[in-house]
């Protein structure tokens, strides 16, 4: 006997809803039968509902009290596709309140609010899916908490943000500075007007902790994330960096250690030779380490109407196929038992170990290198690779990139205070951190 269809309502009809209900109607027989049900749209809400667009609105009641889609009885599953904390966060609960499935393509609501929801969610017996939350279209969240289940994961890094990747692509590529290249960015639709949630690293550290919880099993904790955005990379950066076999690359990175969990959003240095270094432009990429797997890359369309809406119909189908599960026997939403998650400590960014490039500004005479190898030897820090570069003729100081070893960010700390403490170093050193993923 064929099983009623599952109803849904959309919070948010933009460019994530819009594609999902072109996806939904576009493969509705294939969606049909892979769900084991027919998933239909019914209603949805928008700041205007009058407003023409360019998708089949056919049989949907379009709204613009979100609350109406919340408590509408008719609807088994919630759609939240408006984005930021607020009213998100209060449909959310209301809809959990109201004994709906919620899925989410919403990064900031989970990973500063999920902690909340989930709870709640558990306690109402409904689920939570936000697969779309993380890199898009690609099944991320899914790998993690299914495929990768029976691994101890070592650590994690991501390409999570497509607006840092195009500017750094293109910085690389054309031998441009950051300013241009973002002011290109915003042409294209790729940077906000206000492009300082994603050039500033707070999105790629709201899919961070996302990733980090479903990784160690441990609480979501945006606020504990060290985050550092790409404003200070300069063309030079880009090019000695690639002189020296490597690609500058905003990562979020997620390292279980002894002490505790590394999470920290930053520009990082990678080998020339990683897959992970080739991901260029808006794409995103998540590698992934798993004792028994080994390193996992999975890359993809971070961002847009329809790979995002590919994730969020994947949640959907998801969700229906468990409608009947017993609550005990779903997918847990972090991949671990609720009453197994570990509030481990998470590591003050002083205390990780990783290596770095240096670039510094050096009076071209005798003793300079002697004395700043001196102030690194005398913390433990020792030099990898040196690179002292051309310089005007007239110039009287000449620029110097040091690698180094892994070491602790504290000592690194103490060394760059003492070493733009000498008269024969000009200006800050630009210090960017290093990872070889081995």
């Amino acid at each position: 006997m064929d099983l009623p269809p599952v109803k849904i309502g959309l919070l948010g009809l933009g460019t994530v809803g819009g594609g999902t209900l072109t996806v939904l109607r576009r493969n509705a027989v294939l969606i049909a039968a892979r769900a084991g049900r027919r998933i239909d749209a019914v209603i949805a809400t928008a700041l205007n509902p009058r407003k023409a667009r360019d998708i089949d609105l056919t049989g949907i009641e379009i709204v613009d009290d979100a609350f109406t889609v919340a408590d509408d009885p008719r609807i088994a599953i919630v759609a939240e596709l408006i984005g930021g904390i607020e009213p998100a966060r209060t449909l959310v609960l209301r809809a959990i309140h109201n004994g709906k499935h919620v899925v989410t393509a919403n990064k900031a609501l989970i990973a500063q609010h999920g902690n909340e929801i989930f709870a709640a969610a558990q306690a109402r017996g409904v689920m939570i899916a936000f697969e779309a939350a993380v890199a898009g279209g690609i099944p991320v969240i899914k790998v993690m908490r299914e495929a990768l289940a029976g691994n101890d994961i070592l650590w994690l890094a991501g390409i999570i943000n497509g607006t840092c990747n195009f500017i750094l692509s293109a910085m690389s590529d054309g031998g441009r500075e950051f300013g241009e290249v973002l002011t290109e960015a915003q042409r294209l639709g790729y940077a906000e007007t206000d492009p300082s949630f994603d050039v500033d690293g707070v999105d790629a550290a709201h899919k961070l902790t996302i990733l980090a919880a479903l990784a160690f099993g441990i609480p979501l904790q945006f606020s504990k994330v060290y985050v550092e955005g790409i404003r200070h990379i300069t063309r030079e950066d880009v090019q000695y960096a690639e002189r020296l076999g490597y690609r500058i690359k905003h990562l979020g990175i997620a390292r279980q250690v002894e002490s505790g969990i590394e999470l920290r959003v930053h520009p990082t240095l990678i080998p020339q030779a990683q897959p992970i270094a080739r991901v260029n432009g808006v794409m995103n990429a998540v590698l992934v380490r798993g004792d028994a797997a080994g390193p996992v890359l999975l890359s993809g369309a971070g961002a847009g109407a329809e790979p995002t809406a590919s994730s969020v119909v994947a949640d959907l189908v998801d969700v229906v196929r468990a409608l009947t599960t017993d609550p005990e026997n779903r997918v847990p939403h972090l991949a671990f038992q609720p009453d197994t998650l570990e509030d481990l400590p998470i590591l003050d960014i002083a205390e990780i170990e990783t290596a770095y490039y240096l670039r510094l500004l050096a009076a071209d005479r005798p003793g300079v290198l002697a004395d700043v190898t001196r102030i690194l030897g005398d913390r433990g820090i020792s030099i990898e690779a040196l690179l002292q570069l051309e310089h005007h003729v007239a110039a009287a100081d000449v620029p110097i990139v040091i690698l180094t070893h892994r070491v602790k960010e504290r000592a690194m700390n103490e060394a760059i205070v003492a070493i733009e403490r000498l008269d024969s170093i000009q200006g800050r050193i630009v210090r960017i951190r290093l990872e070889e993923f081995a």
